[in-house]
This record gives C-alpha cells, structure tokens and sequence, in this order.
C-alpha cells in the first residue's frame, strides 16, 4: 500500500506491507522542506514505487496523514491521497500524523509528540509506551503544555518540536523527529486488516481559520 503525508516539514512517501506482524516498508522517500511540499510529493510516491517494482495501479490502499498541520503543506498530501484513491477506486484511511510517529517510537514510559504548529505554538498529543494515544491532538504555546506533560506522566518527547522548543519543554528529545510511511501504516493497522470503511478524509487543523466570513455592517440610526 502507498503511505503519504505533509502535515510537517518532512515529504513523506512510500510503499508498505502489512501482514500479520509489523508493516515492512519496501521503499520510502523522505525530504524535510517545509516550501517543496508540492513539488515533491508526486516524484516522491513515483521514485518510491519504481523502487519497490511496483506500478500505481498494483497499489491496493492509501493511508495519508491527515494532520494536525498547517493548512498549505496539509492540503497537498490530502489532495493527492483523494486524487489517487479515486482514479484507482482504492480506500484511503486517514490517520492523525501525531499517531504515525507514535507509532515508531520505542519506549518504556509514557511519552508525548510535539510538532511545530507556527506561531511559537506545538501541536502534541500524550501516548502510552504502546502508541495509543491518552491525550490530544492539541495545539498550544509550549509553557502551557509543562504542566499537562507533568501530570501525564510523560518523561520524553518526539517529534521536531521536541528539539525546537527544549528550552521550554525540559524533556531528552527521542526518535523520530517525524512521520515514516511505516507509522502511518501502523496507525491505520487496525482498519486496513479489518478490510473497514474509511474514516472521512477530513483534515485536523485545530484552528480557526485566518480569514474569516465578512459581516454587515451595522446600521446607524439618525436621532
């Protein structure tokens, strides 16, 4: 199955299958640059298939990361995902990005994934060693999170904010710094054994939007 996503910097593409026990990656491509999410999603999914001897059309599911992530870069792995879901009449599970990385991380205590949401804020959600998420998705500036971090429980971070925003967040940064077509693959485990209909392909912002609605102006009565 192809795995894609661009809900951080990182442009992630690859082929993976799952049996099963764990989800093999066959070939992957990776780039971190948060201006190129467009231009390079597409050579990407192609590089990653020549490299595993597939074509487009042997691909059987889509699993796209469905954010928290700024909305330009989001929008192009989402689109992309619904545009090769449609042509090739194949289901595409949504999975939240946060849960993909998650789902690389080897530890043994409670640990959260932060991202970087722009505007000195993280997105972040809180896992148990397991993967399964106990909190979140969020968004917040990074001090108001300590306190939540600390009565989870959590002793470690991933993700790139984890490094980006250490001075605050005051916890050892672990691996990885974002999503791999493995995690996303793992994060959609459940539903793509199951042979389940997908979840809507709806985006996880976590804001509201910069441009907002026009209203009328209000009417000045004469006295």
């Amino acid at each position: 199955m192809l795995a894609i996503d661009t809900a951080t910097p990182a442009i992630t593409a690859g082929v993976v299958t799952l049996g099963d026990g764990a989800p093999e990656t066959l070939a992957q491509r990776i780039t971190v640059n948060a201006r190129a999410h467009g231009e390079l999603l597409t050579p990407h999914v192609q590089e990653a298939l020549a490299e595993a001897g597939l074509l487009l059309s042997g691909i059987d599911a889509i699993v796209c990361g469905a954010g928290p992530g700024p909305f330009t870069g989001l929008r192009v792995g989402m689109v992309t995902a619904a545009a090769f879901g449609d042509a090739l009449g194949v289901p595409v599970h949504p999975v939240c990005t946060l849960d993909a990385i998650a789902a690389d991380v080897t530890s043994p205590d409670r640990f959260a994934v932060v991202t970087d949401a722009r505007r000195r804020e993280v997105y972040w959600t809180a896992h148990e060693p397991t993967g399964a998420r106990i909190e979140g998705p969020a968004v917040a500036r990074p001090a108001d999170i300590v306190g939540n971090l600390a009565d989870l429980g959590i002793r470690t971070l991933a993700g790139q904010a984890a490094t980006l925003d250490a001075d605050v967040l005051a916890l050892p940064a672990i691996d990885p710094a974002y999503p791999s077509p493995r995690g996303l693959v793992a994060a959609a485990a459940e539903a793509l054994r199951a042979k389940a209909t997908p979840a809507p392909l709806t985006p996880l912002y976590l804001r509201r939007p910069d441009a907002m609605e026009a209203v009328p102006r209000k009417q000045v009565t004469r006295l």
